[in-house]
Formats: structure tokens, C-alpha cells, sequence
């Protein structure tokens, strides 16, 4: 047997084991006929990101899932890959630039995407790095990036099909824009924060010299834009005035409308509503049903444009205060009131999101919506947990029309060519010169695609569509759960349903294991503004992948968030180290026998042991099953530690020194075998350590990664044995705890006297007496009859059925324990003294601050209710005394 190191480090072997595993090619999955397939797709990383806790969080769950399939002898295929991040990439690429004094723009197009795809080349490796020591066993043979080819041929032909469908147009509409970024973004990508804000109050006098009407916004701003004011359709108040025209008095007193329409809420504010339909989306829906036209009055930097006359050229900011000044200059402000709303603001940059009318691209969502919200409504899409189900139908139920056109160059590019009358074609090629085009000239459209649109294809797109005759489509799809944060519900799992249903026909996924947000110890984002951030691989350098792996899955629900705390991975690489010395013990009982299991030598403790094996067989393989990946490592960790190494290794230390053959082997063999499906169990959580001492087991032929997944073996369950076995470890951690409270020291043994009332107790306690000898500090043990009286006084312990009696006079030196007591007398009545004394004192007491003097009078209390308890033990040890 090859001996394991002395010491458990990490360092010296984690990263040779993971090449091995690589040349191994154990991570490959083949499309095997003779076994069922089991198929994650990793949720793509950024491609310039970094490892972060999130990530190690999410992939770890993953790999748990992906090992255990693989063990249980599925071709199990964790398909890796990484997200071109179109806005991300391409604003750290500007930014460099901007650095060197270069504008995109300067350089053109085919520049800067050389620019990126070096910019990716440099950094897009980091990650996988990364993910590799956290021990992933994905099939790095078949990693996938956003701009592979035949992923970006998926998108293109996603694109062609939608529109000649009928389900992707190109329209004016209120789209979300990021003046920082310098393109629209999706709903889903606006992050709206409530913000502290004013709403003001501004007169639009009456065209007809009447009076005035009173609005109120909390976007003066956008006034300039204004093209008419709104009041609801039943409010009296304003009945008489729907039809007139009101007078934009900054904008040289301009007619504006004021309409009747259903949308204004007649108790907020006034009543009237300002209507700017090229800056707010429900505005644009109200300017569509009363033809009011569009204006649009912010250029793509949020800076005010030619059509807001004077306040051109100034930013949103400098325009709003202007704007105020100048109607309070006329004596048309009204004033402003505090309110606190959600604003909206890019998700990516933090910046605030501007509503604007621009011509853009969008997917028809409502058809593709339906069958999305129908497949869960019966029950064929399972959310864990199922709390989320809700979101997914209220986002489903209320979704609009998909915005999918950036404005950016690094991306998939739109597939849309215009000939110079403007004419639109949709074409996977230049259609100039070809047949049915001649003497026509096109342009191809400058927009990219949504980084989204090509990640809502990542399930079939990596398996080889539009290619449907592709062996890994055909075998591997769909995949069984796809595991992600809860925060991109909306970004990505429910535009995979909806894709997937509409190109292949069914889900992409049964399940989705929704993970919680890992957060700092107080219970905060972790984030660089807050510096609360921890670096993954630092802890792994620290303490290993397997501590961190466990520490991050170790009491985790699905969908709660979690706090971090590096106390717990230190935790548990002790967790790991008593494993190790546990191991480090079993294989110091053997030399190059062949121990295997013989159930002609079993013990009770063995029965014991082995039942308890089987039995957390059966909890961690359905607790993984059902997704409790938290429950399941605590069940493993319990049976390690409590179990199997201060439970059944101290019960079986005298058989393995002793001279009997046939119980040396009985207990050797169940040492063994335990601690091979002990590896067996842990392995998908802590891979490393358990492949490390696996390889250092003579009789194990394969590498333990592709082992076969324990099973419940019915021969070695013993629920009998296991009940009295577990009667006595209950004793003796009652004795245990018992000589804890009365500070024995653990050389001063008594002797046990023990009363029987039921008969199972009886057999359970005459069976474990070797137990109550060796764990429970007994010298001798003394079945007595159930009327016996002890001469001495005793301690008693009280078991269902039993009654240990532990003399006194074995446990204490009333001598020693009289002069103990005394002298905490002593010091007790001391600090008594001091208190008192310090209270006595008139300027203490006066000038101290009075939590310093009550501090003390609290002292004083709690130092005679100690000393009482003293003098009462001191009493009772004189009368031992006589």
C-alpha cells in the first residue's frame, strides 16, 4: 500500500490530479447507445471576466451534479463555454483606446473588432484557468464561445427564420438608451433603483387667456418635447377644457392639445399630465391613440438637441435647472415636492436609462411568449425553488415586444442589408450583384445583436443546430437541468424556453436550480465599491478547492442567498484534514493484504456502522436527486465525522490491536469498505482529496471519478444492532457530558453501576459494555438488580429503560476539590470587596458616567450569586468530609 503523506496539502496534489483527469479525457462525454444521456450547459461567462464567487458558487453545484450522473453511468456532458459580452467587451476595448488618445470611430470597424478579438485572445483564457482549480469537470473538448461559427450560423438562421415568420420588425418605438454605453438596451437590462426625487409643479397657461393648467413632472427636461397634456376622460374638473390648447411658454408659447385619455390617474398630482411621446413609453403609447406625431429632443449622449430651441447643447442636468429658472422667471413654477420612485439605469454601467423613440429591431414576443407560459402551467418545466414560477408567469404575462438591435460593433451583426432607395433585405450574404438584385447597391446595417439573442439559442446551438443531423444534437438534447442565478430569470432562462420551443420543438430543460447571491459576512453585495469582494482562488491557494467547494454548498437552500464567512472554509479544510488522518489511521492497519468484507466477522459495531453507511447512501443520492445539495453534504460530513471517525474508529481501536485474527479481520474489512464509499459519496463535493487517497487504495483499479456510485446494499443493514448500538453511544455522551459539567479530568475512571428496566436497554447495554469501558471512562461495569441502593452517593444518568449510576467518591478528591472551592471563595469575596469599595466612593459615583456605575452594581449581583453557589458546594463536600 503506497503511504499517504503526513501532512494533508492541498497544493501538492490538486493540480496533477487535474491534469490527469484531462489526459484521461475522464471529462469526455460519447454518445454512448448503451447509456442514458444527462446533459448541463454551463451558463457562458463573460469572456474577459474573472472567477468570482458567483461563479464558484454555480459551478460547483454543477460539477456535483455532472460527477454524480457520471459515477451513476451516464454519459453525463457539461458542456463549457463562454458570452462574447458585447457591451461589456466592447466598452473595455474603447476605454483602452481612449487611453492610447483613439477613438472607435477613427480606426473603423474592422480595426477595432481587431482590436477585440486581441483584446479576447489576451484574456478571454483567465476564466477557464480559473475554473479549472475549482476542479470543474466539464468537457473542455467541446467549449463553445458566442462567436464560434457555427454558433454565430445558429444566430444568423434564427434571425432569417423569425423575420420571414414575421416575428422580428423593424419599427419606431420607446426604447431604453444608455447615453454611457451609446446604445439601447432591453427591458431586462434596465436595473431600476429607488431614488429620492422631486416632482415639480409647473402652469401651461391657457391658449384662450382662461387660466392656466397646473402639471406636475419629475422630468422637466423633457418639457421641450411636450406635445400635449393629458386629463382622464371622467374628471370634472377639467371637462371644459379637453379640446382647447395650452401654451408651452419656454418654448415660444407653442399650442399644445389638452386630450381626454383613460391612462392619467386622476388623484395623482393634479390630474394633468404632461404627454412627450418620444420619451416615455406610456406617453408613446398615448401620442399613438390621439396622432400627436414625435419629437424627439435628446441627441444619443443625453444632451438636448436643435429641436429644443434654446436649451440646445445643454445635458438633461443643465437643461432641467434652466428650465425651472425660466418658469419661475415667468411666475409659472409652481414649486416641488419630495418623492422617491424606481429610475431606471443600465445594468452593466449604473448610468440613469433615458426613454427615446428610436428605429430599432424588435421580436414579436406574444407569440413566442405563449407556449413558454403553457409548458410550465402544465407542468413540464420545474422551477427549484418553485417560488420562482411566479416571476417567470408574471414576466411571461405582462412581456413586451423584445428590443434586439445594439448599436455597438463587437457582436453578432445583423443579417439586413438596404439598397439605396432603403429597401430592406434580410440575407445571410451581400445580396449586390446577385440573382433578382442587379443594378441594386447594399449596405449592410452597422447594428449588432443583443448579446442575449445569441444566448438564448447556447442548449441546441452548442450541440451543432442548424445542423440537425449532428450526433451530440441528437443524443444530448435536451439537457436535464440547467443551474443559474435567480438574477438572470428574465435575461436568459426565458428566452432559451421560448427559442428552444419554437426551433426544437421542446424544452431546453425539465428543471432549473435557481442559486442565491453569495454575500459578505454582514449580509452585503459583494461588490468593488464596498471592497467586500474575496477572491476564489486566494482562498484556494489558502485552503484548497475542496474547502472552498464544501464551504460554499455546505447549509445552502436553493434560491437563498448565502453569507461568506473564511472562517468556514478554514473550517472545513479541517473537515478535510481529519479525513486525511482518518485515512492515514485505516491504512496503518494494513500492509499489502486484501481485506475485503466478511460478514461472518461482523461485530455489532460493524452492523452499526454499515448500516448508518447504507442508510446515508440512501440520503445523500436522494437528497442530490431532489436538488438538497446543502442537506446532502451535511449528511456526508456528519457521517465522516461524527460516525465514522469518532464513533466507529475508537470502538474498533481494541480489536485492531488485539490478538483475536477473525475480529481484527471483521473490523479491517468494514474499515475498508467504509471508507471506499465514504470517497465514493464525497467525491462530486470535494473531488480532490477523495481521488488522492482512492489512488492510494491497493485494490481500486480505476480511477475513482469513473467509479461506480455506492448502492444500498440490503445484507448490511442491521436496524437492530444499529438501535443498540446508538442506545450505548447515547450513554456514554451522557457520561461524557456529565463529567464535563462537574470538571473531571479524563484519567479519574469510576466505576459504572448499572439498574435495568426494560429489556431492550438491558440487551443494548450487556452487548456495548467493551464501549462503556473504552469511550465512557468506566473501570468496571456492574449489571445490578432494579431495587438496588447504592451505599454511596452517586451520580445518576438516566436512559429509557436504564440507569447508570456513577459513585462519587471515584469521580471526586472531596480534599482537592475542598481546597479548590475554597480559594474561589476567596477571590469571589475579592471582587466583591473591590465592587463595593468603588461604589463606596462618592466621586466615582458621581462622575463616572452612569453605564460605568451601574456596570458595577451588576458585578457586585452576579459575584454573590456566585459566591452562594460556592459556599452551598463547599457544604455539601464537608459532609463527605464528615
Amino acid at each position: 500500500m503506497k503511504e499517504l503523506e503526513k501532512n494533508y496539502d492541498p497544493k501538492s496534489f490538486e493540480d496533477r490530479i487535474y491534469s490527469t483527469w484531462m489526459a484521461d479525457k475522464h471529462f469526455h462525454a460519447h454518445t454512448d447507445k448503451d447509456k442514458k444521456p444527462y446533459t448541463i450547459v454551463m451558463p457562458p461567462p463573460n469572456v474577459t471576466g474573472n472567477l468570482h464567487m458567483g461563479h464558484a458558487l454555480n459551478n460547483t453545484i454543477q460539477d456535483i451534479l455532472i460527477r454524480t450522473k457520471r459515477m451513476q453511468g451516464y454519459s453525463a456532458l457539461w458542456l463549457p463555454g463562454t458570452d462574447h459580452a458585447s457591451i461589456s467587451t466592447e466598452a473595455k476595448v474603447v476605454a483602452k483606446l481612449r487611453d492610447q488618445g483613439i477613438d472607435k470611430h477613427d480606426i473603423g470597424r474592422e480595426a477595432f473588432l481587431k482590436e477585440t478579438w486581441d483584446w479576447t485572445h489576451e484574456y478571454g483564457g483567465n476564466i477557464k484557468n480559473q475554473l479549472k482549480k475549482l476542479g470543474v469537470s466539464c468537457d473542455w473538448d467541446r467549449e463553445a464561445f458566442t462567436l464560434d461559427e457555427n454558433l454565430s450560423a445558429a444566430v444568423e438562421e434564427v434571425f432569417i427564420r423569425l423575420y420571414d415568420k414575421g416575428l422580428i420588425y423593424r419599427g419606431d418605438r420607446i426604447i431604453n438608451w444608455c447615453p454611457s454605453c451609446g446604445t439601447s438596451i432591453s427591458d431586462a437590462e434596465v436595473e431600476h433603483v429607488d431614488t429620492k426625487r422631486f416632482i415639480y409643479h409647473f402652469k401651461y397657461p391657457l391658449e384662450d387667456g382662461s387660466g392656466f393648467v397646473e402639471v406636475a413632472t419629475t422630468r422637466p427636461e423633457t418639457i421641450p418635447g411636450d406635445l400635449a397634456v393629458a386629463v382622464h376622460p371622467d374628471d370634472e374638473r377639467y371637462q371644459a377644457i379637453v379640446g382647447k390648447n395650452v401654451l408651452l411658454p419656454i418654448m415660444d408659447n407653442k399650442p399644445i392639445p389638452v386630450i381626454a385619455d383613460a391612462y392619467v390617474e386622476r388623484e395623482f398630482g393634479t390630474g394633468c399630465v404632461k404627454i412627450t411621446p418620444s420619451h416615455d413609453p406610456n406617453d408613446f403609447e398615448v401620442g399613438e391613440r390621439h396622432n400627436l406625431g414625435q419629437l424627439i429632443v435628446f441627441d444619443e449622449k443625453a444632451v438636448l438637441n436643435e429641436k429644443a430651441g434654446k436649451y440646445a447643447g445643454l445635458t438633461t442636468e443643465e437643461a432641467r435647472e434652466q428650465i425651472i429658472q425660466d418658469f419661475d422667471a415667468l411666475g409659472l413654477y409652481a414649486g416641488k415636492k419630495e418623492h422617491e420612485s424606481a429610475v431606471g439605469h443600465c445594468e452593466r454601467c449604473k448610468t440613469v436609462i433615458e426613454p427615446m423613440l428610436s428605429k430599432q429591431w424588435f421580436v414579436k414576443m406574444a407569440p413566442l411568449a405563449q407556449p413558454a407560459l403553457e409548458a410550465y402551467q402544465k407542468g413540464e418545466l420545474h422551477f427549484i425553488p418553485e417560488r420562482f414560477g411566479k416571476v417567470y408567469v408574471n414576466w411571461l404575462e405582462n412581456i413586451r415586444d423584445w428590443n434586439i438591435s445594439r448599436q455597438l460593433w463587437w457582436g453578432h451583426r445583423l443579417p439586413v442589408y438596404y439598397d439605396q432607395d432603403g429597401e430592406v433585405v434580410v440575407s445571410r450574404e451581400d445580396p449586390t450583384g446577385k440573382p433578382g438584385y442587379e443594378g441594386r447597391t447594399f449596405t449592410r446595417d452597422e447594428d449588432t445583436l443583443d448579446t442575449w439573442f445569441s444566448s438564448a439559442l447556447w442548449p441546441f446551438s452548442t450541440l451543432g443546430w442548424p445542423n440537425e443531423n449532428s450526433e451530440d444534437l441528437k443524443y444530448f438534447y435536451p439537457t436535464n437541468v440547467l443551474v443559474t442565478g435567480y438574477d438572470i430569470l428574465f435575461f436568459w432562462v426565458i428566452r432559451m424556453v421560448f427559442s428552444s420551443l419554437e426551433f426544437m420543438g421542446e424544452l431546453p430543460f425539465k428543471d432549473v436550480f435557481f442559486t442565491g447571491l453569495v454575500r459578505d459576512s454582514l449580509g452585503r453585495k459583494m461588490s468593488k465599491s464596498l471592497g467586500n469582494g474575496i477572491d476564489p482562488l486566494e482562498l484556494i491557494d489558502s485552503y484548497g478547492a475542496d474547502a472552498l467547494r464544501f464551504t460554499l454548498i455546505s447549509g445552502n437552500t436553493p434560491g437563498n442567498d448565502m453569507r461568506f464567512y473564511t472562517e468556514r472554509v478554514e473550517a472545513n479544510r479541517n473537515f478535510a484534514n481529519k479525513l486525511w488522518n482518518a485515512t492515514r489511521f485505516v491504512f496503518m492497519n494494513f500492509e499489502d493484504e486484501d481485506f475485503n468484507l466478511k460478514p461472518d466477522h461482523l461485530e455489532a459495531e460493524d452492523k452499526w456502522i454499515l448500516t448508518k453507511l447504507m442508510d446515508t447512501v440512501t440520503s445523500v443520492t436522494d437528497k442530490i436527486e431532489k436538488y438538497d445539495i446543502g442537506l446532502a453534504a451535511g449528511d456526508i460530513y456528519d457521517f465522516i465525522w461524527s460516525d465514522f471517525c469518532d464513533w466507529y474508529i475508537e470502538m474498533v481501536k481494541s480489536r485492531l490491536y488485539g490478538d483475536d485474527g477473525a475480529s481484527k479481520d471483521g473490523a479491517k474489512g468494514t474499515l475498508l469498505y467504509v471508507l471506499q464509499t465514504i470517497l465514493k459519496l464525497l467525491h462530486p463535493f470535494m473531488p480532490y482529496i477523495t481521488e488522492e487517497i482512492w489512488d492510494h487504495i491497493p485494490t481500486t483499479t480505476e480511477a475513482l471519478i469513473v467509479s461506480s456510485w455506492p448502492e444500498v446494499d440490503e445484507a448490511f443493514i442491521f436496524e437492530t444492532t444499529k438501535d443498540d448500538i446508538e442506545f450505548v453511544e447515547n450513554a456514554i455522551r451522557l457520561i461524557r457530558n456529565r463529567r464535563q459539567e462537574m470538571d473531571i479530568e479524563p484519567k479519574n475512571k469510576s466505576n459504572a453501576l448499572v439498574k435495568i428496566t426494560k429489556d431492550d436497554a438491558g440487551r443494548a447495554l450487556r452487548e456495548g459494555k467493551k464501549h462503556l469501558l473504552n469511550l465512557g471512562f468506566c473501570k468496571s461495569v456492574e449489571f445490578v438488580d432494579s431495587d438496588f441502593t447504592p451505599e454511596d452517593d452517586t451520580v445518576a444518568i438516566v436512559l429509557d429503560g436504564a440507569e447508570i449510576l456513577l459513585p462519587l467518591s471515584d469521580l471526586v478528591d472531596y480534599h482537592k476539590e475542598f481546597e479548590r472551592i475554597s480559594k474561589e471563595i476567596d477571590k469571589t469575596t475579592g471582587e466583591i470587596g473591590r465592587a463595593e469599595a468603588k461604589l463606596g466612593n462618592e466621586n466615582f459615583v458621581k462622575k463616572a458616567p452612569p453605564h460605568l456605575v451601574a456596570q458595577e452594581r451588576n458585578k457586585v449581583d452576579a459575584h454573590r450569586e456566585i459566591l452562594k453557589t460556592l459556599e452551598e458546594k463547599l457544604e455539601e463536600i464537608k459532609k463527605h468530609l464528615g
